[in-house]
């Protein structure tokens, strides 16, 4: 087992950027970047024990600057769509930066994609990790109160474990997430609609034309939206309700609050498996649609629409918006709590 601290770049601004490289005992290894926590490389065996990687990305830090797809980020403070970019939250009412359309998402331009984390190596029980901090200061992209933020990337015998942790002065909302695509094929010149996926999830946040949800949660039975039994993720994609594909926040059945499965993928050709764990109530499931076409990623690949998949564990969409969804506000004295596991396997 091993952990390198490498300089990987400096921002226009003279900011120095730093790549922590893990390798682990059987030889996989996860690169984490200090800028936007980005995950930019993660390796797993097929099942004749070659090692790949199976994320999509780029090779220089100038293109993940330039990135507009959140390719392998840490996203926060709140991930996802919050309606109209705004929210009410103990009787006060707080606007957020519209960029997406007349709505917020992933934290905004400057949430915590585009921010550089402090790092240092650390040694665990589990396997060589890199623990990362950040302070977003109060009124950051609109969202009231200083944060005190750490994500620990663990690289395990088998996986990769992702535990977030946040305090702050004053009330606000938080909810996290990892942005990787993934595609276990570990060629995203290719599509990753020959996948086979599960998710233990019976219900969806249904959503309007913006991907903003109603407010209700609507059963998956009968409809493209039911992964409770394996099916590839394009057996039914040009029969999806919306005919945008998959980008749709999944209510796993299991509501406990502790590590529990939240999906499976394998792929066929081969044999790696991959499965995701949470603590979180749902994942979003997004098949890639709008990665654009001839997209230059890492290693010379071209990318294009569906050449990965993203698995975000998370809370609710838009809860601050919600008054039926699970609360993802964080009180001052409280601490803001949650693991990411990817565990790999062949067969």
């Amino acid at each position: 087992m091993s952990i390198q601290r490498t300089r990987w770049g400096t921002l226009d601004d003279g900011t120095p950027v730093d790549l922590f490289t893990l390798t682990n005992s059987g030889g996989m290894e996860a690169s984490i970047a200090t800028y936007g926590g980005i995950l930019t490389r993660l390796t797993a065996p097929d099942r004749d024990g070659n090692l790949a990687d199976v994320t999509l990305g780029f090779d220089s830090l100038e293109e993940y600057v330039a990135d507009p797809w959140y390719f392998g980020s840490l996203i926060g403070r709140v991930a996802n769509r919050v309606s109209h970019a705004c929210f009410a939250l103990n009787g006060k009412f707080f606007e957020l930066e519209e960029n997406c359309g007349e709505h917020h998402l992933h934290g905004g331009s400057g949430g915590f994609h585009k921010q550089v984390w402090d790092g240092e190596s650390v040694e665990t029980d589990d396997g060589p990790g890199v623990l990362l901090r950040y302070v977003s200061p109060d009124q950051e992209m609109g969202y009231p109160g200083r944060l005190e933020c750490s994500a620990m990337y663990v690289l395990t015998a088998d996986g990769l474990r992702l535990d977030f942790k946040a305090t702050t002065d004053n009330p606000t909302v938080v909810n996290s997430t990892l942005h990787s695509y993934f595609n276990l094929s570990a060629n995203p010149d290719e599509n990753c609609l020959g996948h086979e996926l599960c998710i233990p999830a019976s219900r969806i946040l249904e959503t309007d034309a913006s991907l903003i949800p109603t407010g209700r949660i609507t059963d998956v039975a009968s409809t493209p939206f039911d992964f409770m039994h394996p099916a590839t993720i394009g057996s039914r994609i040009a029969n999806n309700n919306d005919g945008r594909g998959y980008d749709h926040y999944f209510v796993l059945d299991n509501s406990a609050t502790t590590l529990r499965p939240a999906a499976t993928v394998f792929e066929p050709v081969s044999g790696r498996g991959m499965e995701v764990w949470t603590t979180s109530p749902g994942v979003q499931f997004y098949s890639g649609d709008y990665i654009p076409d001839l997209l230059p990623g890492k290693g010379r690949l071209v990318y294009g629409s569906h050449s990965g998949f993203c698995l975000e564990a998370q809370g609710f969409v838009d809860a601050p918006n919600q008054p039926g969804f699970p609360e993802v506000s964080l009180e001052t004295g409280q601490e803001f709590v949650q693991t990411i596991l990817f565990k790999f396997f062949v067969k």
